[in-house]
């Protein structure tokens, strides 16, 4: 946890070494301002939740809003399991897009003094669009291919129904959320490698990485300090990427099998530790699935075969 010890309540704003954080759930994360809560401001924000979703999702379900009869049709005639999954997924793109290109004539429409109130047919056609998308977010996959990103997947749903200031509140919890999954990396792998002559170098370097990757979670792209804030977690990654103790040079056999999988592990969790900082929801499975074969590490010294820094562990 990164707050002080006398555990305020959630909701509590502070400003901690010149900056404005709020407590939520154990943790101190950096606050804003919501905007307000008018049609223009909630176009933008679901604008950029739903580029932010497509980023951090598998490939080719951005699919166009008028494309949505077809990308119905395709998942309604789909027979391999598979292929109706991603069927399912380029629907759900499909949903999300036409739901944006609703809202965006509506905010036009707006702009230009027509009011269109929230029980207009196309502000509930484009609720209904959102709703279906989530539903089908179970079928998305995150661009690795680790696990679905459902929270992440419902973000833009959440933004249109809900009053900006409960919206950033459900963030907060997320990122609280986040935070723990990071920390609970951090602490499996410095516990194995302070126990490691050779590979004990890796402790400073993660918590440095969990100090950046919390501070690129917490910050809003639109945030000028994101140009403080990304260079240094880029450079926080590719300090682990670049790490080789130099024992390497001379080990052998068993030894030098052990601290090639410890380099292996430690790229993984590192890779790892991107995803849920890009996605700013917790990857419950993976993270899971990382601590087990962090543990078989831990207990034997090595990695199974199937372990990969580029695929499922």
């Amino acid at each position: 946890m990164n707050g002080p010890a006398d555990y305020p309540e959630n909701r509590t704003v502070r400003e901690i070494n010149g900056k404005q954080e709020v407590y939520y759930d154990g943790c101190w994360i950096r606050w804003y301002e919501p905007p307000e809560d008018n049609l223009s401001e909630k176009m933008a924000l679901i604008d950029s939740l739903t580029r932010r979703a497509f980023h951090h999702t598998e490939a080719g379900i951005n699919t166009p809003g008028d494309k949505l009869d077809l990308a119905r049709s395709s998942y309604e005639e789909a027979k391999n399991s598979e292929c109706k999954r991603v069927n399912g997924a380029m629907l759900a793109g499909a949903l999300f897009n036409r739901a944006t290109d609703i809202f965006t004539s509506v905010v036009e429409l707006e702009e230009k003094g027509v009011q269109v109130s929230q029980q207009n047919e196309l502000m509930r056609v484009c609720e209904d669009c959102l709703r279906e998308a989530l539903e089908l977010g179970r079928l998305v996959r995150h661009f690795s291919g680790e696990e679905g990103v459902d929270e992440l997947w419902g973000e833009p749903f959440k933004a249109f129904t809900l009053p900006m200031k409960a919206f950033f509140e459900s963030r907060y919890i997320k990122v609280a959320q986040t935070f723990r999954d990071i920390d609970q990396i951090v602490a499996e792998l410095s516990n194995i490698y302070i126990a490691s002559n050779d590979l004990s170098g890796l402790v400073e370097l993660f918590n440095d990485l969990a100090r950046t990757g919390k501070l690129e979670a917490e910050t809003m792209r639109s945030d000028p300090v994101t140009f403080q804030v990304w260079p240094q977690y880029v450079a926080a990654k590719q300090a682990i990427e670049n790490y080789r103790p130099a024992s390497m040079e001379l080990a052998n056999g068993k030894m030098l099998r052990n601290l090639e999988d410890g380099l292996r592990l430690a790229h993984r969790g590192k890779e790892i530790i991107d995803y849920i900082v890009g996605v700013r929801v917790p990857m419950s499975a993976t993270t899971k699935d990382f601590l087990l074969k962090a543990e078989t590490y831990k207990q034997t010294g090595s990695l199974d075969s199937g372990f990969s820094s580029t695929g499922r562990c």
